[in-house]
């Protein structure tokens, strides 16, 4: 079944690289993004955005949507007492509320969908204690949380879930990875001695997009190499 699918935040290389293998699919993927489209023709339509509230989302000219991915976040790591009200705040506004704002948004259209799907994207510091994330540990907890509460409360209509990555080489984490001695440690610090790739993540977000998971709702999937619940050697 050719289906129509909504990627918020369409200019991360996860949801490039999820546009990619939906495209080859067949299916018609809808781009918003707060930076402008580049050349790679992945999106038709493609809105650009000045923010993720309410009011800056577009009107779609569509009947129905089949699915809807937040891609937008944050890698905001400073120790806590450097931590100011604004940058929990910022956090909190681009991972969480932007997700809301992107659902409430387009639930009419989801609705008209048959099951559709709603997928988000979470960290495996919701889970895991790391230092320096208190901000964004915060924010993608409360995604965790909104994963749960709108799949209860839209089932069975429209599932709801989640994906937690663990450190993923995309261009929003390249501080941590942009040398190889910082490549190699980051290695070191998971379990399967690996940097996630965004192909990692998009697959898994495809298959909760797919008819393939039509059972699966209020899940946070950790596509993270098993960061958040094995102990490294």
């Amino acid at each position: 079944m050719i289906s129509t699918y909504l990627l918020v935040g369409a200019s991360s290389s996860i949801a490039k690289k999820t546009a990619e293998s939906a495209k080859l699919k067949g299916h018609k993927i809808i781009g918003i993004s707060t930076k402008e489209q580049d050349s790679s023709g992945l999106f038709d339509p493609f809105y650009t955005v000045n923010d993720y509230q309410l009011s800056s989302l577009p009107d779609l000219n569509e009947n129905s949507l089949n699915g809807l991915v937040y891609f937008p976040g944050t890698i905001n790591l400073k120790p806590f007492n450097r931590l100011v009200e604004d940058d929990f705040l910022t956090d909190y506004r681009i991972n969480a509320l932007g997700a809301a704002n992107s659902v409430q948004k387009y639930l009419p259209l989801l609705k008209q969908g048959s099951v559709s799907s709603v997928v988000f994207i979470s960290s495996v510091a919701a889970t895991l204690g790391l230092p320096f994330h208190a901000s964004i540990s915060m924010a993608k907890g409360a995604i965790e949380s909104l994963t749960r509460s709108l799949a209860s409360e839209f089932a069975p209509s429209i599932r709801v879930n989640c994906v937690a990555p663990s450190l993923t080489n995309t261009p929003l984490a390249e501080k941590l990875v942009n040398s190889p001695e910082k490549y190699e440690a980051s290695q070191k610090r998971n379990p399967m001695n690996k940097v996630g790739e965004a192909k990692d993540i998009s697959e898994v977000i495809l298959f909760l997009l797919s008819d393939s998971s039509s059972w699966i709702t209020g899940q946070v999937l950790a596509v993270d190499g098993g960061m958040s619940n094995l102990k490294n050697k």
